[in-house]
């Protein structure tokens, strides 16, 4: 334990792992550039070695930077967690909401904003289940269910929260480069999700027909849920079918980039279900995820 460094320097190179960019490191974190590459070098002056190859542009990983990378990303999350139960332990069972989604759902969109809803509700502790099927049931205990599909559930009052719509998303790099060899989907490397428990989501054979595109064999990586897939995309193995609320802040970031004249509607949305009966702290919870929309 006496080797650990400090979790300022841990979270600051798994931000810029994670972004690939010093630059947007600074950015996210709100501090300077130059701060960002002292605490990157107090980091490897810690460890022994360095983490970042800097002869290429931008730099990359190296291989001890890379061990690093998995267990940082691996550690911090299971941080957050207990941080989220620690904080479950202190509110009073009326004082906690318990949210159903799937585990993309949760990871790439959900958590990211909870600081916004904390800011506003600190008593209130959000308790986040990612059951295995990709449509949460409100099952007893379970205060809102977030949905991806058509609506008509009739199992409690349901809120549409955001429509969404899939498009083919990669890196930008492979993205140029498929482009420039005159490569199309037909023949890009593609990347698969497939699970058992997962049916409501389009695969790419599905995707290919609605476009009316040829069809082939389906050859590529295979993963059994969407965080994997995400990763997988991040570091340049294939496309992937990428839906707003799974891959949107990684295209914001510019870390991803959407297949040009790609995206299609499926005339599905996300929504929220929640019992009749809902407590105070629920419907707060609620009412919080209809405000993130009210603009639309």
């Amino acid at each position: 334990m006496d080797r650990l460094p400090p979790l300022r320097l841990l979270m600051t190179f798994e931000t810029v792992a994670r972004l690939g960019s010093m630059r947007q490191a600074a950015a996210r974190l709100n501090v300077s550039q130059p701060a960002v590459s002292q605490a990157l070098k107090a980091l490897e002056d810690h460890v022994g070695a360095a983490l970042f190859d800097r002869s290429t542009r931008p730099a990359s990983l190296t291989e001890a930077g890379q061990i690093l990378s998995n267990a940082t990303r691996e550690g911090l999350g299971q941080i957050a967690a207990a941080l989220e139960d620690i904080h479950g332990l202190l509110n009073s069972e009326d004082q906690q909401v318990t949210v159903a989604c799937t585990v993309g759902m949760a990871t790439y969109w959900l958590m990211p904003k909870l600081a916004a809803f904390y800011d506003l509700y600190p008593n209130i502790s959000v308790n986040v289940q990612a059951p295995s099927t990709d449509l949460p049931i409100l099952a007893p205990g379970i205060d809102v269910a977030i949905r991806y599909g058509k609506g008509g559930w009739t199992d409690g009052n349901t809120y549409k929260l955001f429509s969404e719509t899939v498009c083919p998303v990669g890196t930008p790099a492979l993205i140029e480069k498929l482009l420039r060899d005159g490569a199309g989907l037909d023949s890009a490397p593609l990347i698969h999700v497939r699970n058992p428990y997962n049916p409501h989501w389009t695969s790419w054979d599905e995707y290919l027909r609605k476009r009316a595109l040829p069809h082939r064999r389906s050859v590529g990586p295979n993963y059994n849920n969407y965080v994997q897939a995400s990763q997988a995309a991040l570091t340049g193995r294939g496309l992937m079918l990428g839906w707003k609320s799974i891959t949107g802040a990684s295209i914001d970031d510019g870390i991803l980039a959407l297949w040009p004249n790609g995206e299609v509607d499926l005339g599905t949305a996300y929504y929220a279900t929640s019992p009749s009966r809902l407590s105070q702290s629920g419907q707060y919870f609620i009412d919080w995820l209809m405000s993130l929309f009210e603009s639309d």
